[in-house]
């Protein structure tokens, strides 16, 4: 089942398993939008600081989407009676090194500088948590992406426009640029929630949820 659509197009919607409601474990404005756009029906709750940090630097991109998603879902769903939590994190590498959210313009540069011209992927936890059964499921979808190289004017102009403001690598691909482009896979996960994998999560929950041990 599809929601209305999106820039992405018609994005797809799946039954929350057991009529839970789905509650976000995200503060993200962007995420927040394509469950809207997909026709989702949730509440919003942020998950601590604590949760989205402690970043090991023997752990590759996916593990780490995938601990910090795990993280987030858990967090709020010890604070939520019913429902299938939903916590997801996004990040970027490039020529091996992770690019989280810029802190600064000063590391939104560097960022994109570095991203300029090259190939690079942007990986997406998804974890999904069921109350009260505690049981859940984590996952990680990659895309890879390839950015034109950017003029000075095109840099500055963009850094100028601070939306990269709270993007993992200083990007924003729904910003509509000419100069990024998906060579492979989901679009909406570049911009923080892989909603085509999350439809299948769901669909599939009862089948890859393992139930706690009696």
């Amino acid at each position: 089942m599809s929601g209305e659509g999106s820039a992405f197009g018609p994005l797809p919607r799946a039954a929350i398993p057991g009529d839970r409601p789905l509650i976000l474990a995200s503060s993200s404005p962007r995420r927040r939008l394509l469950l809207e756009a997909a026709g989702y029906a949730f509440t919003v709750q942020a998950p601590a600081d604590s949760a989205e940090c402690g970043i090991c630097s023997r752990e590759t991109p996916p593990e780490l989407v995938a601990r910090l998603a795990m993280q987030k879902a858990a967090d709020v769903a010890q604070r939520v009676e019913a429902g299938m939590v939903l916590g997801a994190d996004t990040v970027a590498e490039c020529v091996g090194q992770v690019l989280g959210k810029p802190e600064n313009r000063e590391h939104a540069e560097e960022m994109l500088r570095r991203l300029s011209g090259r190939v690079h992927a942007v990986y997406t936890g998804v974890c999904l948590w069921s109350r009260p059964e505690n049981r859940w499921v984590v996952d990680v979808t990659r895309t890879r992406l390839f950015m034109e190289p950017l003029s000075e004017e095109q840099l500055q102009g963009y850094l100028d426009s601070r939306r990269w403001e709270g993007k993992a690598g200083a990007f924003g691909y729904q910003d509509g640029e000419d100069w990024l482009r998906v060579e492979e896979g989901s679009e909406s996960n570049v911009v923080g929630l892989p909603m085509e994998r999350l439809a299948e999560l769901l669909e599939d929950f009862d089948k890859r949820a393992p139930r706690p041990a009696t």
